[in-house]
């Protein structure tokens, strides 16, 4: 257009017309927002640790990362030798090495679920109520001494009829023995396994609705995540992916969809010596669990590995390139946790994710300063490209394998832009960019 002409603006539908359409999407609006409210925007831990009820003690976190770098302090004591163990580059083996050993020895597990299930089995009734409400006491204890992981919770049996009522025990005694203590925590995160059924978890948000009246709790305090270990889970008899009804039972109190690798391939009958987290059964099931999360804010989470590094130096290092590899074949599917089942896998676990965010950081800060700065580069970037970038940031800043002042200077963006970025919905093209 000649600079300074106006270009005459001509409409033939009436006002009215918009509006008549408007209103008819209006359902279609509140289901869209109450069904796909996006990601919440919170901290996603980067792996869950579970540790058997009776096992469970006072010192369990600090005791992991103390065998964890007494493991690298055994074998891999520098940078250079676990570096070449793992396959890093020549620039990554010092910055990923120093921060896994400051991360063992600063926060050594993010998320911790004390295990009711197949990791603690069926006990006397009396037993297990003495070890739900210790769990309870120690969990209450390590948030007010600050000694606890940031997230910490536990697993109950599953709704099945012959755990059902000890499972429902096992939570009420738990969360009770919280409650008694000050209060539930903001970290508290519980899961229920072995669901089959879209019914079982409604039954689930019934128990907490009545816990939560029970105790004057707000409506909606308590969440839970969703194991998915039984064929059913994800595919029900009229051929329909039952993780997806599933979400929709939780009434917005699902947190997380949770892959159990060894209970789901054993359902499908894969031979144990098969049974992993990279078996095409366990992807499929797992890309069913992501496209049915997608955009409701329940985060997907990874299996485990049950090979342990333990025995010999050369056992160990083999047990830690799978574990390594594993977590990052994880990662690059967008699948951001994981579990860890012994203090060895936690070298190789931050060592796996400070890898990933580390040789990613300079591309994608690089990519969202000139998204942020409206300049050209050698890619076209879109809003939601802009959305994955920053959410790529601060899940590296989140775990400890960036820091802010340099995500700072490569991006031009504080915290609170890269927040802006990210929580942008779908042609959202507004942002903070300071």
């Amino acid at each position: 257009m000649v600079q300074g002409r106006q270009e005459r603006v001509s409409t033939s539908l009436a006002r009215a017309v918009g509006e008549e359409i408007s209103a008819s999407l209006a359902p279609v609006d509140a289901e869209l927002a109450r069904r796909y409210p996006g990601d919440p925007g919170t901290r996603q831990p980067v792996h869950t640790v579970y540790v058997p009820g009776d096992v469970f003690a006072a010192d369990t976190v600090r005791s992991w990362g103390e065998k964890a770098l007494a493991a690298l302090d055994e074998h891999a004591p520098d940078a250079a030798s676990f570096a070449s163990i793992l396959g890093l580059g020549d620039e990554l083996a010092e910055p990923v090495h120093d921060r896994v050993r400051a991360k063992l020895e600063r926060e050594p597990i993010e998320d911790l679920r004390v295990d009711f299930e197949d990791g603690y089995g069926p006990r006397p009734d009396a037993e297990e109520d003495q070890a739900a409400a210790r769990a309870a006491r120690l969990v209450a204890r390590a948030y007010r001494e600050g000694t606890a992981a940031p997230y910490m919770g536990i697993r109950m049996k599953c709704m099945e009829a012959p755990v059902r009522d000890r499972g429902i025990r096992t939570l009420d005694i738990f969360l009770t023995g919280l409650v008694e203590a000050g209060g539930l925590p903001d970290g508290l995160v519980l899961t229920l396994p072995k669901v089959t059924y879209p019914e079982q978890v409604t039954a689930m948000v019934r128990l907490l609705e009545a816990f939560e009246k029970a105790h004057g709790l707000d409506a909606g305090r308590l969440g839970f995540e969703i194991q998915i270990e039984t064929s059913q889970a994800v595919l029900a008899a009229d051929g329909t992916a039952t993780v997806a009804r599933m979400i929709h039972a939780a009434d917005g109190r699902a947190t997380g969809l949770h892959y159990g690798t060894f209970d789901y391939s054993a359902c499908l009958g894969v031979s144990a010596a098969h049974q992993a987290s990279d078996h095409p059964a366990a992807d499929h099931a797992k890309a069913v669990m992501q496209v049915a999360a997608a955009g409701t804010g329940v985060r997907v989470s990874d299996g485990s590995t049950n090979v342990l590094p333990v025995g010999p130096t050369e056992q160990v290092h083999d047990a830690w390139r799978l574990h390594y590899r594993l977590t990052r074949r994880a990662l690059a599917r967008a699948y951001y946790q994981g579990w860890d089942m012994h203090p060895g896998h936690l070298p190789t676990r931050y060592a796996a994710v400070f890898a990933f965010y580390r040789e990613g950081f300079q591309q994608a800060a690089a990519r969202l300063a000139r998204y942020a700065d409206r300049t050209a580069g050698d890619v076209l970037d879109e809003p939601a490209t802009a959305k994955a970038l920053s959410g790529y940031l601060l899940r590296g800043l989140d775990c400890g394998a960036l820091d802010m002042g340099e995500v700072t200077r490569a991006t031009g963006l504080t915290r609170a832009g890269l927040e802006g970025f990210a929580a942008s919905r779908r042609g959202d093209l507004t942002a903070s960019a300071q």
